[in-house]
């Protein structure tokens, strides 16, 4: 009989299901090889631990395997309905602690520990707030995030011409103000999810992305719904992400923010060091900022702060009985 044991944690409502046993050993030099072997081999696993009866719609799950970078204390596998992502902010915020309290950073220091966490996009560097007993808040900085494109326009069957940029933050996303929809925010979140993702799947089908580093970073991850308040603003702002098969983000989406911020200095909306607050469909926050303006291939492009907080729900113990099929994994939505 299988056995699956993890570690449960949500960050703004949004989970992360740490798999902690169960999985063999990953073959592949790099993270991004991990993850083409996972996709040719794993995906039953995938799919018992993100899918009904065990997960849901909805559910995100990470990994953790040993780094290829050096200074890495761990590396990050993120998974979800649809395969694998390059990067995860919430889980980022929620794995600062996990690994503190842990142990996998021996000598942790007061008020803060450093974390490095290697995800499939890069080096992830965190500071997780420690008082000597408990982990809180945690913040990162991101890999170089940039705007790809700016102004596209899109023919979303059902909503017509929609305008929307194409912003990096880790993964690549469409940013797009809620409004062109037609919409306001009394809009149901299948309303958002249903137009959010006809129009990931039409770019998909005109869009051409590149990546500096690697063609396995260079896809569409999903599209951020706004409330359209780019201009820099003591006031709070609006998103939804919908991503990989028309998931909802229930945070602000870390990586996410990252792009909606370097979209917005690139516009020259915000400055170096100007802090922004962002909410999600579950009224969590998250803050952000640019912090450095940084060359990333043929890109101009910023170093992100997001900071949030992640906190456990609980620990599972998963089995699979060798002749049940429908608990191998299924959806329904």
């Amino acid at each position: 009989m299988a056995e699956f044991v993890t570690t449960e944690m949500h960050t703004g409502g949004e989970p992360l299901r740490i798999i902690e046993k169960g999985y063999p050993d990953i073959p592949g030099a790099t993270i991004l090889e991990k993850i083409q072997n996972m996709k040719k081999t794993m995906e039953d696993k995938r799919k018992l631990l993100m899918f009904e009866p065990r997960g849901h719609f909805d559910m995100y799950g990470v990994l953790l395997v040993p780094p290829d970078i050096p200074s890495a204390d761990v590396g990050a596998i993120f998974m979800h309905n649809q395969g694998y992502s390059t990067m995860c902010g919430h889980a980022m915020l929620a794995l600062g602690r996990y690994i503190v309290d842990k142990g996998i950073v021996k000598n942790p220091t007061i008020p803060e520990t450093k974390v490095n966490i290697q995800c499939p996009c890069g080096l992830v560097e965190s500071y997780v707030k420690y008082d000597g007993k408990k982990t809180g808040a945690v913040r990162f900085f991101s890999v170089p995030a940039f705007l790809f494109a700016k102004d596209i326009s899109v023919d979303v069957p059902g909503y017509g011409k929609i305008t929307v940029d194409i912003s990096y933050g880790g993964a690549f996303y469409a940013l797009v103000a809620l409004s062109q929809y037609k919409m306001d925010r009394s809009a149901t979140i299948q309303k958002i999810r249903d137009a959010a993702g006809a129009t990931t799947d039409a770019l998909k089908k005109q869009l051409k992305l590149t990546h500096p580093d690697s063609e396995d970073l260079a896809f569409l991850y999903g599209t951020i719904v706004t409330d359209g308040k780019d201009q820099y603003s003591e006031d709070v702002s609006w998103n939804v992400c919908v991503f990989a098969e028309r998931e909802v983000d229930r945070s602000p989406c870390g990586s996410g923010v990252t792009a909606r911020i370097a979209q917005q200095y690139t516009r020259n909306l915000i400055k170096i060091g100007q802090t922004r607050t962002f909410e999600g469909p579950t009224s969590s926050r998250f803050t952000a900022n640019p912090i450095k303006e940084v060359t990333y291939g043929d890109y101009s492009a910023v170093i992100v702060e997001v900071s949030g907080n992640g906190y456990y729900t609980g620990t599972s113990k998963f089995t699979l009985e060798e002749d049940d099929k429908i608990g191998r994994g299924f959806l329904l939505n």
